[in-house]
């Protein structure tokens, strides 16, 4: 009972403020729940102690994803208790909402996969992750981790260094990505012998790459010439994901290999889209709701026939 009530009645605090029209009394090890929202109510305490007995612990952020989850008519026990991957130090890679278990459920299931979201959903992330587990399993022989060498508003060239050098700074990402999955020394390792490639878009033309597991992170700063380039790079045993975020379109002349890609290849076997929200942002708070206020204006600006904010002119 402790650790579902949270310290002081905290975490039941919680579900009941969610759901005002129902009554949550506590006595002894039992949990009453009355009102007209209290089947909603109890089914969140239900996931919660089934997240228990799977050796989740639980803490706030996690019951507030539990909540929205079954607002949702979503199961938090089956997204929540979800395992990836064992990485790094024994932590556990598991998708926090039911969008990012949607995303790694497709991405097992299909060759390419395009997972499309804002920032802060995981969509680099959860496919590293993925791509580890392929290894681990001897799926694949190598990861291709690549990405555009497109600068977001500011001009690089003055970086010192080779070429190498010059791009790492867009790579980091991917890097950072792969750290969080295998201990430092493993990755320096899986660099050093090419079990790990991490190279500019640019560096695929011209290659057939099977039995790898590709991951083309920021695709809507391609072209779609790029886009078409990188798509026929796949060999046999090969695996893909494509990752993106539409409302972030850097490259010259707002021409992104990314938009309207859905209508393009719609219908082709092995290959699906996933579309993340602001309700798979799993960083701060504030991202969430920084994502929720331009998704609203842009609905807003729509309806009413306007332009979006350009990043110069949006704050």
């Amino acid at each position: 009972m402790g650790p579902l009530l949270g310290e002081r009645d905290e975490l039941m605090r919680m579900v009941e403020a969610a759901f005002p029209d129902a009554d949550i009394h506590v006595r002894g090890n039992e949990v009453a729940i009355g009102g007209t929202d209290a089947e909603r109510a109890g089914r969140v305490v239900g996931e919660l102690v089934t997240l228990l007995q799977a050796g989740q612990p639980l803490e706030p952020t996690v019951v507030s994803r539990a909540i929205d989850m079954v607002r949702a008519d979503e199961r938090p026990s089956e997204v929540l208790t979800h395992e990836v991957l064992r990485a790094a130090h024994g932590r556990r890679v598991r998708p926090k909402t039911a969008g990012q278990k949607r995303y790694v459920d497709t991405i097992a299931d299909n060759i390419i996969t395009f997972g499309i979201g804002p920032a802060g959903t995981g969509k680099s992330w959860l496919a590293v992750a993925m791509a580890v587990r392929a290894l681990q399993a001897k799926q694949v022989d190598r990861i291709i981790l690549t990405r555009p060498a497109v600068e977001a508003g500011e001009r690089l060239g003055f970086l010192p260094g080779d070429l190498m050098a010059k791009v790492d700074p867009y790579l980091r990402p991917l890097y950072d990505a792969l750290h969080d999955m295998v201990d430092s020394e493993t990755a320096a390792r899986m660099l050093e012998r090419g079990t790990v490639e991490v190279a500019p878009l640019a560096f695929m033309r011209g290659r057939t790459l099977n039995n790898s597991f590709i991951i083309l992170d920021e695709a809507q700063n391609t072209t779609p010439e790029q886009m078409k380039m990188f798509l026929t790079r796949i060999g046999f045993g090969s695996k893909a994901v494509v990752t993106g975020d539409t409302t972030q379109v850097d490259v010259a002349g707002g021409r992104s290999g990314l938009a309207g890609l859905e209508r393009v290849l719609s219908g082709i076997d092995g290959l699906a889209f996933v579309r993340l929200t602001g309700r798979d942002v799993v960083r701060h708070q504030i991202v969430a709701d920084i994502v929720d206020a331009y998704e609203r204006h842009a609905a807003h600006a729509e309806t009413k026939g306007r332009p979006e904010p350009t990043a110069d002119t949006a704050l």
